[in-house]
């Protein structure tokens, strides 16, 4: 008669013994799930024949993420790159024949166009989405932002010629009702929200420190 002995890597012996598919999410995410539903104007119970309201949602999240803002724009003749105001520079001025008017550059900022009279959400309930039932604390909301792709001359020079500006994952930390400003966080490779540290970034960013 002998023991059984246990492997000392156990844990990885059940990672490799994978048996057919699965429904359960192996993707590790920084984002709640629900911050990823979208908002539907449905009843939560509905007569016979009528679309339940889990399938509406589900039908509306699979097509929000065919969507991509930067080729929707660029179906418009729309470059995300001159979105974003830049210093006047009188010794690289375009001239006409390069069909670009020299005298009247970009200088209108985008929130002269906003409106948010038929937004979903209210700012307040896109930050509240980080919350999941249960936990105190507030993870970050998933969202895309156009941004600098040097952080540190985007920090120096936001408006500078030198910058190259594209839509970038980030994760919504927190919101300012005076500025009417998101605090964003870019995401790593691997889609994830972390501080220099590695540690995942909770209620804002806000530390017992401050």
């Amino acid at each position: 008669v002998t023991t059984f002995r246990m492997p000392e890597d156990f844990g990885s012996v059940l990672d490799e013994q994978v048996i057919g598919p699965t429904t359960e999410n192996l993707i590790k995410s920084d984002f709640p799930v629900q911050s990823f539903k979208p908002k539907v104007q449905i009843d939560f119970q509905g007569l016979p024949g009528q679309c339940p309201r889990k399938i509406e949602v589900e039908r509306r999240r699979q097509l929000y993420l065919t969507f991509n803002i930067a080729q929707l724009l660029a179906s418009k003749g729309i470059d995300s790159n001159e979105l974003m105001p830049r210093h006047h520079d009188p010794d690289n001025m375009p001239t006409i024949e390069e069909k670009k008017d020299p005298v009247f550059p970009i200088y209108l900022p985008l929130k002269v166009f906003d409106n948010d009279e038929y937004d979903c959400r209210t700012p307040e309930e896109w930050i509240s989405l980080g919350l999941e039932p249960g936990s105190h604390d507030r993870k970050p909301v998933p969202g895309k932002a156009l941004l600098p792709t040097d952080d540190v001359l985007g920090h120096e020079d936001p408006k500078s010629q030198k910058l190259i500006y594209k839509w970038i994952d980030v994760g919504v930390l927190d919101y300012d009702k005076e500025t009417e400003l998101y605090l964003v966080h870019k995401t790593d490779k691997n889609g994830l929200v972390r501080d220099e540290e590695g540690r995942p970034i909770l209620n804002g960013g806000i530390t017992p420190q401050g």
